[in-house]
C-alpha cells in the first residue's frame, strides 16, 4: 500500500484533501487517477483508505504527522503506456455531424461517458479516442479528453466533443455562460397540475456525497442556485411526457426538480419517491433531445431522435 504523511499546518477532511491531491496529480501528469470524490468516499467507507493503519469516516479531520494508506492512490501509476485511455473500436458511435471543430453524438442510454474508477474500456470516450485518436490532448483533464458536458450513464441523447483546444475552450464557455440551449424530453410518474412552469429551487450535495438534494437551511455542503423549465406534451393514466429545459447545468439537476414537485422520472433508482406504484422501464427515462448554439457566427441546432425504449413505452410517441 503506498503511503502519504500528511505535512500540512492546517485542518482538512481527508476526503477532501485526497480528491484534491488525485485532481492536482493528475493536472500535473504525475500520474493517472480517475477517483471522483464520491469514489473516495466509498473506498474510506470500505476500509480501502486508512489513518495510522486504522479505520476513518470520510469527515476525519486530518493533522500534521497522519499517515494515510490506500492501494487506490498507485492503482492506475506506471509506465505512459498504462496512463493512455485505452481506444475501443467495438464502442458503436451514432454520429449526428462531425466537422474540424466539433463531433456531435446520439449517445445511447447505458453506455457511460468517460472512465472511472469502475469502467475504464467500455465508454463514450474509449470509443472516440479509437476514431478520433486526436482529441485525446483535448481538455483539461486526460480521463475527458474533448468532452465538455456529460450525460448520465443512463441517459440518452446529444452530446458534443471538441476536436480542438480553441473549440474546447469556446465551448466550456458557453456552457458557463448558458449560452448552450439543451432540451430534454422525461418521462415521469402522474400528471403534473400545472402543465408547464419553472422550478427554481438550489441544489446542494447530499452529505453522502452520492446523490444531489433540495437545499435548505442547514444544508452544510455548498449550494448552488438551481431553475428548470418544464412543459407536459402528453398524458396517460398513470405518468407523462414532459419536455424540460433546465437554465443552469447541475449535476442530476432535472432528477432531482421533477422529484421535488411530486413527479421523479419513470426508471430512476436514485431519485423517486418510494410510496409511488413501479412502473416497469428499462432506465431512466430521459433523452437530451436537443442542443442549439453559435459558434464562430456560425448556428447550430443538433436533435437526437427518440430511442425505441422511449417509443415502446410510450406507445409509439412522435
Amino acid at each position: 500500500m503506498k503511503k502519504i504523511i500528511y505535512s500540512e499546518n492546517r485542518k482538512i477532511r481527508i476526503d477532501k484533501f485526497l480528491a484534491s491531491a488525485f485532481a492536482k496529480a493528475s493536472a500535473d501528469k504525475q500520474e493517472f487517477f480517475l477517483y471522483t470524490r464520491g469514489e473516495i468516499i466509498r473506498q474510506i467507507k470500505e476500509g480501502n483508505i486508512l489513518v495510522n493503519g486504522k479505520k476513518i469516516k470520510p469527515s476525519y479531520i486530518l493533522k500534521e504527522g497522519d499517515v494515510i494508506e490506500s492501494g487506490i492512490m498507485n492503482h492506475e501509476s506506471g509506465n505512459a503506456e498504462n496512463k493512455k485511455i485505452s481506444p475501443n473500436s467495438k464502442i458503436k458511435l451514432d454520429i449526428i455531424h462531425q466537422d474540424k471543430n466539433i463531433i456531435v453524438v446520439n449517445k445511447p442510454a447505458g453506455l457511460q461517458v468517460h472512465p472511472d474508477f469502475h469502467e475504464k474500456n467500455n465508454t463514450l470516450v474509449n470509443g472516440l479516442i479509437a476514431k478520433f485518436p486526436e482529441i485525446e490532448s483535448i481538455g483539461e483533464d486526460s480521463t475527458r479528453p474533448g468532452i465538455v458536458h456529460r450525460l448520465d450513464k443512463d441517459t440518452s441523447g446529444v452530446i458534443i466533443i471538441a476536436r480542438n483546444q480553441k473549440t474546447f475552450l469556446e465551448l466550456k464557455d458557453k456552457f458557463k455562460n448558458r449560452e448552450m440551449r439543451k432540451t430534454y424530453w422525461a418521462i415521469v410518474y402522474g400528471k403534473l397540475k400545472n402543465k408547464e412552469g419553472i422550478i427554481d429551487k438550489p441544489l446542494a450535495r447530499a452529505a453522502s456525497y452520492r446523490k444531489q438534494v433540495i437545499a435548505g437551511h442547514k444544508t452544510k455542503t455548498k449550494i448552488r442556485e438551481a431553475a428548470t423549465h418544464y412543459k407536459v406534451m402528453k398524458e396517460w393514466k398513470n405518468y407523462s411526457l414532459v419536455e424540460v429545459t433546465p437554465k443552469t447545468g447541475r449535476t442530476h439537476q432535472i432528477r432531482v426538480h421533477l422529484t421535488s414537485i411530486g413527479h421523479p422520472i419513470v426508471g430512476d433508482k436514485i431519485y423517486k419517491i418510494k410510496k409511488m406504484e413501479e412502473i416497469k422501464a428499462s432506465r431512466q427515462m430521459l433523452h437530451a433531445a436537443n442542443l442549439a448554439f453559435e459558434l464562430d457566427g456560425q448556428k447550430y441546432d443538433f436533435k437526437a431522435k427518440l430511442p425505441e425504449d422511449f417509443r415502446e413505452f410510450t406507445g409509439n410517441i412522435d
